[in-house]
C-alpha cells in the first residue's frame, strides 16, 4: 500500500528533486505546494498520510504552518525538512507536533525510512533528527513548572545555546572568555538537570526562551 505524501518547499529544484528520489518507492506525492497557504489547502483537500514540510519558508516560519497543520489535518503525519540541523528548531518541531525532522542532504534510503516510519505512527525513525532529542522530551517534565535560579547571563547564556551557537561564538556575541562560557553552559546543566545542550535547548524552547 502506497503513502501519499504532500511535499511543500518554496523551491522548485527541492521538490523536483525530491519527487526523483522517491520515483520508484511506495511513496506517492499527491501534491506540492510552494508556500504554507498552499499546503493548508491542498493538505485539507488530499488528506495526505504524510506532509514533508520545509522549515523555512518566505511567507512565513515553516513552523508556524505546522502548528495550523496540526490543527486542520491532524491525521496526516508532519515531517520537518531543513537545511539546518539547528536543536532549536527540532525542539520547536517537537513542541509543536511534528513526527520527524529530515535534512535536505539525507541520503534517499534515510528520507524514505523517514518518512515510512511516520506513515505508520512509528517512533521517529533512527535516520531522522528527531530521534537525537527524543530522550530530551522525556527528561524531568516536572521541571518546567519549577522556578529555576538562572542568573540573568546564565539565561543569555542558554538562550545562545538553544540557537546552537557554539562557545566561541557566545563568548564573541557576550564579549566573554570561552572559559567562562564553558562555566555558564556546566552551571545551566546542573540547574536544569539535564546532561546535554540539545536537552538544554529542548528546556529552553518549552519555556518560551527562545
Amino acid at each position: 500500500m502506497s503513502i501519499r505524501m504532500l511535499i511543500c518547499d518554496d523551491h522548485e529544484v527541492i521538490r523536483a528533486g525530491l519527487a526523483t528520489m522517491l520515483a520508484g518507492s511506495d511513496i506517492q506525492i499527491v501534491g506540492e505546494a510552494a508556500n504554507g497557504k498552499d499546503a493548508l489547502r491542498i493538505a485539507q483537500k488530499e488528506k495526505p498520510d504524510v506532509i514533508l514540510l520545509d522549515i523555512r519558508m518566505p511567507d512565513g516560519d515553516g513552523l508556524s504552518t505546522l502548528e495550523k497543520l496540526r490543527a486542520k489535518v491532524p491525521e496526516s503525519k508532519v515531517v520537518m525538512l531543513s537545511t539546518y540541523d539547528n536543536p532549536t528548531y527540532v525542539a520547536r518541531a517537537v513542541a509543536l507536533g511534528a513526527a520527524d525532522y529530515v535534512l535536505k542532504g539525507s541520503p534517499r534510503e534515510d528520507v524514505i525510512a523517514t518518512i515510512v516510519a511516520a506513515a505508520a505512527g512509528e517512533s521517529p525513525s533512527h535516520a531522522g533528527q528527531l530521534k537525537k532529542i527524543a530522550s530530551a522530551m522525556k527528561v524531568r517534565q516536572v521541571i518546567d513548572d519549577d522556578d529555576v535560579p538562572l542568573t540573568q547571563r546564565e539565561t543569555q547564556v542558554l538562550r545562545h545555546v538553544a540557537l546552537g551557537l557554539s562557545n566561541r561564538e557566545i563568548g564573541k556575541s557576550l564579549e566573554i572568555s570561552v572559559e567562562t562560557v564553558k562555566e555558564h553552559v556546566q552551571n545551566i546543566l546542573r540547574k536544569i538537570a539535564v546532561s546535554d545542550r540539545t536537552q538544554a535547548a529542548v528546556w529552553a524552547v518549552r519555556k518560551g526562551l527562545v
